[in-house]
């Protein structure tokens, strides 16, 4: 692929299981913690539909990034591929749909990991996120492939965590049938809205593209299949196992404090322990790609200028932290707006980036999405999470029921 040269962005190279780690590390965060209460009143099976709904689609909204990327001779992030096909207007939505979504998911962690670090050393929230804030910035500064690697490592000790505790909480207090099996498809809409957002990992794709070189590219699509497999397992599970421990009357908004509770104080600190790693492997995943589109977005000169690199993350960092504590924001709410918007963005530009690109032609990509293209299939994508955002916006307006 020539003519990488006149990015501002950088070519890294990643593995298989670091480019999986990093999907997987992206969305294991805010969206598995507040699932099983956002699912509580519609009932696990319906959230089960909806996972596998959810993340088909998403899966294959992606694989259309990926197609519209190798079809690029030039490195860009999403906000510029979309300017690059679909127009200023696009490329602005887009940004837009990264920034919501970065910023409503860094106020969920920032707020969440500094509650959970509160509980542990008995010490004020804010103190907790700015201990939290430490690590997650130093992996960003060093950038994607620190990123991957640090992911690789955190996302397997968070694995074997809850393995621990869905393990812990079928063979100890057991899990009760009528906790799992009553679904109420009254409030099945908002729950697909928690869904999308739990899925969006669209904007690490052109991440993963800059990790793989022409002879390794078959790496991505696997890495993004693989990689959303491992998620969908994972929010699937989580929610079933705190669920059918808790019942929906004593789930919590981030689930790990009722699971904590009803397994026992060994729990406390597996399960909170989850959640913070959940939180640091999402914050580096977003907190990456929300500086390099920055970068992109501006046009600076380069990612690595430590001038315009300190400017970067001081957008990643300072507003999540100023909202999260200024009272504004819901842990759940935030999550479920930026899921909606974001959702539709990442539904309808893809469609038509992938096929511009395909018209442009600019080189010939090493893979394709093939039939995954079929206009019907593209349809579907945009019908379904433009109407999932306007049940969000609606519910907000309080016109229709929310879930929780």
């Amino acid at each position: 692929m020539s003519n990488h040269s006149t990015s501002a962005l950088t070519r890294t190279r990643l593995t298989l299981l670091e480019g999986v780690s990093l999907i997987v590390g992206a969305n294991i965060g805010a969206g598995i913690l507040s699932l099983a209460f956002g699912a509580k009143n519609a009932g696990w099976p319906v959230l089960v539909f909806w996972v596998i709904v959810a993340g088909i689609f998403t899966t294959i909204s992606m694989l259309y990034v990926a197609e519209t990327t190798l079809r690029t001779k030039k490195d860009y992030q999403l906000s510029g591929l979309a300017e690059k096909y679909v127009g200023k207007l696009g490329s602005w939505l887009m940004f837009l749909s990264v920034t919501v979504n970065s910023i409503g998911a860094l106020i969920a962690y920032t707020a969440g990991s500094g509650s959970i670090l509160a509980e542990f050393f008995n010490i004020p929230p804010t103190l907790g996120s700015i201990i939290f804030f430490i690590p997650a910035i130093i992996v960003i500064w060093f950038g994607l492939k620190a990123t991957g690697v640090a992911e690789k490592f955190i996302t397997l000790g968070m694995l074997a965590l809850i393995v621990i505790l869905i393990a812990a909480s079928i063979i100890g207090p057991g899990l009760k049938s009528e906790f799992l099996l009553y679904s109420n498809w009254k409030f099945a809409i908002p729950v697909f809205s928690l869904t999308i957002f739990a899925f969006l990992a669209q904007y690490t794709v052109p991440e993963l593209a800059r990790g793989y070189d022409k002879d390794e590219i078959k790496k991505l699509p696997k890495a993004i299949i693989l990689g959303m497999t491992i998620t969908a397992v994972l929010l699937i599970l989580v929610p079933m196992a705190a669920l059918g421990l808790t019942g929906p009357d004593d789930v919590t908004e981030v689930v790990t404090i009722a699971w904590a509770d009803a397994l026992g104080q060994w729990a406390f600190f597996t399960a909170n322990g989850f959640a913070l790693l959940a939180m640091m492997t999402s914050f580096w995943a977003i907190g990456q790609s929300f500086l390099t589109n920055i970068v992109d977005k501006f046009k600076f000169p380069s990612e690595w200028d430590i001038k315009y690199r300190l400017i970067s993350l001081a957008f990643v960092v300072v507003p999540p932290f100023v909202l999260a504590y200024s009272g504004l924001v819901g842990f759940v709410d935030a999550i479920s707006i930026a899921g909606a918007f974001a959702g539709v963005i990442m539904a309808v530009i893809p469609v038509m980036m992938i096929n511009k690109a395909r018209k442009v032609n600019e080189q010939e990509p090493a893979w394709t999405c093939g039939r995954l293209a079929h206009p019907a299939i593209q349809t579907a994508l945009i019908i379904l999470f433009s109407s999932a955002a306007l049940y969000t916006f609606l519910g907000l307006l309080n016109l229709l029921p929310k879930g929780w």
